[in-house]
């Protein structure tokens, strides 16, 4: 029996229990027991096996080493959407936290007072928090995140270092984001571009179904796909199915309404535009027909064009058409009034070139 004493109370536990000055270096989740309260639940350290593509092992080393240099507690915020790469950089840095002496503490879920108890924690220590956006949402009766800004002001007791990832950065509370002074580093993960998918798939693919690459490359040009899609596209294919059969049974969808802006340069320097329209990439059959004004002003004309004319550079998120797939339509043909500006259209105005651009919010600091 071993008995042991905090403040008056005493506590009898087993023969095998044994104390320490320090949390060992190694893997742990924080756990909750309403008779117990906080603990930490030991678990595998995260590892890598697979091939790191990009440069995640870089910003991971880059922010072991500004932890060391750093006097107070630094917090690192990772963004981006499901599947490209965040829980594999968070693996990396625990990773090299854990090579350095460093204990891993994940926390997957918000418990009142879970602030208080990273608090008491008296050493250098890694803080992964997985999806804080999700597991530390605002409800009707509480507010997580603003629990927890005092403890990411990096003032606290013991030097910490705080990996926030998430996955919408609107889910965060306005006082994390843009405070270098709570979170220093904020890193943006982004879709992976053509040579990134081609790299990653010459790899995965086997024999003559490499041949299907450029195809897998150019459907990526219209819709994003992580790597958890081309981890699957690349099964399928190895199994002896082409990419057109693969597509169509795979879980990947569209989730979200694409739209894209639309410039149209007219060979008299005059340019139109229209900022938000929605285009099925994949109806190569329909004509899309789309009001572009200029200059805000209340003149404009409809722009016309086949989709299957569309080659989209997803490394820029720009299609680039050929006037000659343009038609442009001049809605004031019949119309006379030349005291009206709005209304005057130079009859020697032609398409020269017409561009169209993805609408894809790019955000804030490194991408990855």
């Amino acid at each position: 029996m071993k008995v042991i004493k905090t403040s008056n109370t005493l506590h009898l536990y087993r023969d095998d229990v044994e104390t320490y000055d320090r949390i060992l270096v190694g893997t742990y989740t924080i756990c909750f027991a309403k008779n117990f309260g906080f603990y930490l639940l030991t678990r595998n350290d995260m590892t890598v096996s697979e091939k790191i593509y990009g440069c995640h092992l870089e910003k991971a080393r880059k922010v072991i080493a500004s932890f060391r240099d750093f006097e107070r507690s630094l917090g690192v915020i990772m963004s981006g959407a499901k599947g490209i790469g965040k829980s594999v950089s968070a693996k990396l840095i625990a990773s090299e936290a854990l090579s350095i002496g460093m204990p891993v503490i994940i926390c997957d879920q918000y418990i009142p007072g879970i602030a208080s108890f990273i608090e008491s924690i008296e050493q250098e220590v890694m803080i992964l928090f997985d999806e804080f956006d999700k597991a530390f949402a605002k409800t009707d009766e509480e507010n997580p995140q603003a629990s927890m800004l005092s403890l990411f002001d990096g003032t606290a007791i013991g030097k910490k270092l705080y990996i926030v990832t998430c996955n919408y950065l609107d889910g965060l509370n306005d006082h994390l984001v843009n405070r270098p002074g709570r979170f220093h580093y904020h890193f943006r993960f982004d879709y992976p571009d053509a040579d990134d998918i081609r790299e990653y798939l010459g790899d995965k693919i086997n024999g003559e179904g490499r041949g299907q690459i450029e195809e897998v490359v150019n459907f990526s040009r219209k819709i994003d796909l992580n790597y958890d899609c081309l981890r699957a596209v690349a099964f399928e294919i190895n199994r002896g199915a082409t990419f057109a059969e693969a597509i169509k049974d795979l879980n990947i969808v569209n989730l979200y309404e694409e739209r894209y802006t639309l410039v149209l340069r007219m060979t008299n320097g005059t340019t139109f535009q229209s900022l938000s329209v929605c285009i099925d990439l994949f109806d190569k059959e329909s004509r899309v027909r789309v009001w572009l004004n200029r200059n805000g002003s209340g003149c404009g004309c409809y722009v016309g064009f086949c989709v299957g004319n569309v080659q989209l550079d997803i490394s820029t998120g720009k299609l680039s058409l050929a006037r000659e797939s343009v038609v442009v339509e001049n809605p004031y043909e019949d119309v006379d009034d030349e005291r009206d500006d709005r209304l005057r259209w130079d009859r020697e105005m032609h398409p020269e070139s017409l561009t169209v651009y993805r609408n894809r919010g790019k955000s804030l600091h490194y991408l990855l």
